[in-house]
């Protein structure tokens, strides 16, 4: 049966993208947290750090976000662990963000010049010192353009929280078209509001991409 798409709906869906927004920023803002670690394991002088963040950075990327939603979601409540969907989404989004957040850093990091690593050492700065004051600061502009790219990235990943039962944007979409069955209108409007929120971040990050001249580094 076939119904007509009213302002109640679209106003819905609006409202749904609220959800989508706040899930990325959790899962941008924790998986941040979560990947500066990752890249302080992955570039640490000590096997015993390097190892096991590479283990993780290989295995989160290696498993599709779909079954780190699967097993936190439903693998955890087998344990006690009931959690609300939008708490185990955020998790798994969290997991999935820091193995690649840590691994684009790790590679900005690396990519500083030697020569800075051994003034630091001639002014007799420690490791974390020159971190903090000198390869950190020239790293976080080198990764600015694919940390927002990532972003993206998130803000549409986050359409697969609908197969445990959060409500963002997409899942709106799958509940109003079971309403009115009309396919082609829902999930194009649907499409059309990720390109809203998408399409601004891409352009920054392509801005700044030129403006830091990162590809001729």
């Amino acid at each position: 049966m076939i119904g007509n798409f009213s302002l109640t709906y679209l106003a819905y869906m609006v409202q749904s993208i609220g959800w989508t927004l706040v899930l990325s920023a959790l899962a941008f803002v924790l998986g941040m947290a979560g990947g500066f670690l990752v890249m302080l394991g992955r570039i640490s002088p000590r096997r015993w750090l390097r190892l096991p963040t590479q283990i993780f950075i290989e295995a989160i990327q290696g498993i599709p976000l779909l079954i780190l939603l699967f097993i936190v979601y439903f693998g955890l409540s087998v344990y006690g662990f009931e959690l609300p969907s939008i708490v185990a989404a955020a998790l798994a989004l969290m997991v999935y963000t820091s193995a690649y957040l840590g691994d684009i850093w790790r590679g900005c990091v690396e990519a500083m010049p030697r020569a800075q690593w051994e003034a630091a050492e001639c002014l007799s700065f420690s490791r974390w010192q020159t971190l903090r004051l000198v390869i950190i600061p020239q790293a976080v502009r080198l990764s600015l353009p694919p940390t927002i790219g990532f972003l993206v990235q998130i803000i549409k990943m986050t359409s697969l929280a609908s197969v445990i039962g959060f409500v963002e944007l997409t899942r709106a979409g799958q509940i109003i078209n079971n309403s009115i069955f009309q396919p082609f209108l829902v999930f194009s409007l649907v499409g059309v509001f990720y390109f809203v929120l998408c399409y601004p971040l891409s352009r920054w990050s392509a801005s700044l991409e030129d403006r830091l001249n990162v590809g001729n580094r």
